[in-house]
């Protein structure tokens, strides 16, 4: 098996529909075989049931996952990665911000030699469609900067939940991975550093989902992502 597709799913049941739709068109057409792990982070709606109605093209094995209660999205995903069985294994957000054909690119880099491939919505050639509100795109910059300082990354955007992984370094990862919410993503790069991994990037169309899961309209909210980042260098045993 060539690929394994990770989406983490919480309440998904409405968006998840246009997701697998357009994953499995995709999948049907490559000459390699695939699976789809659908990951449900402790869902109270229908999100299995809609999934459980898919059948999915020769070639392609689709399973759903679940455990109550919701852990968070880092949660979901260290648990579909660490259960993925392709060569290159990957996760992808539930409401389909990034179209599926965007694994070429990464592929592309992992196939040169990069042990890791994320997508950017910050270098050259990107395209994003629909932008989020100025507050949320300044806070964002802001984020990305303390991040980077802190944690000695150089990525313009590490937030993007489209990353692939051979599977061997998403196993090894995945596995020292410790915190559970959606901070994970700086927390494996810094993982990747630590281990020498080569992380390449490439560009993606992007769109904007108003009705994103992960909301950070607060005050207190903001703190707690903070709170998260700053986490990883003590979990890890880091000295500042």
């Amino acid at each position: 098996m060539k690929l394994s597709i990770i989406i983490p799913a919480f309440n998904e049941e409405d968006r998840i529909v246009n997701t697998l739709k357009q994953t499995f068109v995709y999948l049907e057409g490559q000459p390699y075989q695939s699976e789809v792990l659908v990951i449900s982070d402790g869902s109270h709606d229908q999100t299995g049931p809609v999934v459980g109605r898919f059948s999915p093209p020769e070639g392609v094995s689709l399973k759903f996952l679940e455990y109550h209660p919701n852990r968070g999205k880092g949660y979901a995903v260290r648990y579909g990665m660490l259960r993925g069985q392709g060569q290159v294994i990957m996760f992808m957000d539930a409401d389909y911000s990034v179209p599926v054909s965007a694994v070429e690119d990464g592929l592309e880099l992992l196939e040169e030699g990069y042990h890791i491939a994320i997508a950017s919505r910050a270098v050259a050639g990107a395209n994003v469609i629909q932008r989020q509100s100025l507050v949320r795109e300044i806070s964002a910059t802001l984020y990305t900067f303390i991040q980077n300082r802190y944690l000695g990354l150089g990525f313009p955007d590490t937030q993007c939940g489209f990353k692939l992984f051979t599977q061997s370094v998403a196993h090894d990862l995945f596995a020292q991975q410790k915190l559970d919410s959606v901070i994970f993503d700086p927390e494996i790069l810094f993982l990747a550093k630590r281990r020498g991994y080569r992380v390449g990037q490439f560009p993606v169309e992007w769109t904007h989902d108003e009705a994103s899961r992960i909301q950070y309209d607060s005050l207190g909210k903001s703190l707690f992502i903070f709170r998260e980042l700053f986490r990883i260098r003590r979990l890890h045993r880091i000295k500042i």
